[in-house]
């Protein structure tokens, strides 16, 4: 019967070194399942009871790969059992230790999820939100670490030229670098933003470029909703460098504007009308009492004007509309009950003495004709 090489090669091997390989085989797997099962999950126990749950979380990321492990040791060392030759040995010697690599990475990449109790702590000191982009960067740029890493490590270990790679990234790097100056701008806005904190999701922001409330937060762009329903993208790079104001951290809202009155007006119903109003104003329990003014401001063209200035307790839009209504009827109704008119921009013409205004008047509507 014609075999080839690699059939003359296994049957050149007696059959009791490949049962006793395989006895070892089957005696790691045996003993993967009592370690994971049994053995892992008292450290876990035990661990727990420690002061930082770090410990934990590192056993919880190496959990998998433990379980690779032991298959690829019962593998190596079965194959390591038998009377191989020596090149042969090397090469699965190489092998081996690549698999030891890619299970130290595997969980360093598991521990450097969003989730970790590092990156958890990291974000407590910094005093970030659960809207913050800062955790989610962070531990993509840990992954995209470690997986570079562990790459190079595995390429040097099949005797690849990392240090070439390396300088031709950097080179590379560079050229993109030129070639992407907007986008590079807007990542390091996105990072400005993100750190900084002007704003979060759901806020109501207003820049020179748009107002709205800010629907999401990427390391390129912020995607806004205006007032318009419409949604507005923006380049972090634009409102990195622009002026923001947060409406939604404000702890009050602003109620201010001028009440003209006609000019006919005593004085003494002026005073009246300005106290009454300020002890309206200071009855009411949804307006904040630190700042009220209510003041007779300026003499105008055509009115007196009332100057009135305060603030709702509630910053939310429509109770801030209710109040504002509440507070106008009320004033309307101080005016009626003093008698006193709002005023209406108005202009008095004075004739002189002996000029014919029905004669202009009739051909004025002549010429109009």
């Amino acid at each position: 019967m014609d075999y080839t090489w690699f059939e003359d090669y296994l049957l050149a091997i007696p059959w009791f070194d490949i049962g006793i390989a395989l006895g070892i085989f089957i005696l790691f797997l045996v003993f993967r399942k009592i370690f994971t099962r049994y053995i892992f999950k008292l450290i876990i126990k035990l661990s727990r009871k420690a002061p930082t749950d770090v410990f934990t979380n590192v056993l919880l990321a190496f959990e998998k790969p433990l379980r690779v492990f032991f298959v690829f040791v019962g593998i190596y060392l079965s194959l390591l059992y038998l009377p191989l030759s020596a090149e042969t040995m090397v090469g699965i010697t190489k092998l081996y230790r690549t698999i030891i690599i890619l299970c130290i990475g595997w969980g360093l990449y598991n521990f450097a999820s969003e989730s970790s109790s590092f990156f958890a702590k990291v974000g407590a000191k910094l005093d970030l939100d659960g809207d913050s982009m800062l955790i989610p960067f962070l531990s993509k740029f840990s992954r995209f670490l470690i997986v570079a890493l562990f790459l190079s490590i595995i390429a040097g270990e099949w005797g690849y030229d990392v240090n070439g790679f390396v300088a031709g990234l950097g080179l590379g790097g560079l050229a993109f670098a030129l070639a992407a100056q907007d986008t590079i701008g807007n990542f390091f806005g996105g990072i400005i933003i993100i750190t900084e904190k002007p704003f979060a999701k759901g806020d109501w922001i207003h820049t020179p470029s748009v107002e709205g409330t800010v629907e999401d937060i990427t390391f390129r762009s912020t995607k806004i909703r205006t007032f318009a329903d419409a949604v507005v993208t923006v380049p972090n790079s634009t409102l990195a460098n622009e002026a923001i104001t947060n409406w939604t951290q404000m702890g009050k809202r602003r109620i201010t504007f001028h009440l003209g009155v006609m000019y006919s007006t005593p004085k003494e119903k002026v005073e009246a009308c300005v106290h009454k109003i300020e002890e309206m104003l200071r009855g009411r329990d949804d307006i904040d009492q630190e700042v009220i003014f209510v003041t007779f401001d300026k003499f105008n063209d055509s009115s007196l004007d009332l100057f009135l200035y305060f603030f709702t307790k509630t910053t939310n839009w429509g109770e801030y509309l209710a109040v504002k209504e509440a507070v106008n009827l009320e004033i309307m109704g101080i005016l009626e009950k003093e008698g006193v008119s709002v005023a209406f921009p108005s202009r008095s013409l004075y004739v002189e003495k002996g000029f014919d205004l029905e004669a202009l008047t009739a051909e004025a509507e002549k010429e109009s004709n």
